[in-house]
């Protein structure tokens, strides 16, 4: 089963736009990847952007707007994610207790939705879907 786990660094909800990482930080971040890749249940990482330098998008009254960052309504903002594949919840919670947290930030892990996961009539029309878009 897939996973996301979503890393809520302390602090980057107000980040300015060229924010980055201390070369420090990306080395102990990097030593921990290479654990989950050496594991075999790494399927895909990627750091963000500040929110500072994104932009949301929401329909009001049946229109489209556009707001750009920084979100003043932000507490928390994601700084990157990992999708990893693992046997279960419990393998995914031990995984993000491995994470070299710096004080103050969080993980958050959640399941990612498997077409099984949906009943029989919306499997078909999915499938039938990418079957005709091939």
């Amino acid at each position: 089963m897939r996973f996301m786990m979503l890393i809520l660094p302390a602090g980057y909800a107000s980040a300015a736009p060229d924010h980055r990482p201390d070369m420090k930080s990306i080395e102990t971040m990097m030593s921990y990847n290479k654990s989950l890749c050496e594991a075999g249940v790494l399927l895909a990482l990627d750091g963000l952007h500040p929110g500072s330098t994104g932009a949301r998008i929401t329909t009001v009254e049946g229109k489209v707007k556009v707001s750009d960052g920084p979100f003043t309504e932000a507490k928390e903002a994601i700084g990157g994610y990992w999708i990893l594949d693992v046997s279960s919840r419990d393998e995914a919670i031990a995984w993000a207790s491995r994470c070299p947290l710096p004080p103050g930030d969080t993980l958050e892990i959640r399941q990612v939705f498997e077409l099984t996961d949906f009943p029989p009539d919306v499997q078909k029309a999915v499938n039938d879907m990418h079957a005709t878009a091939q």
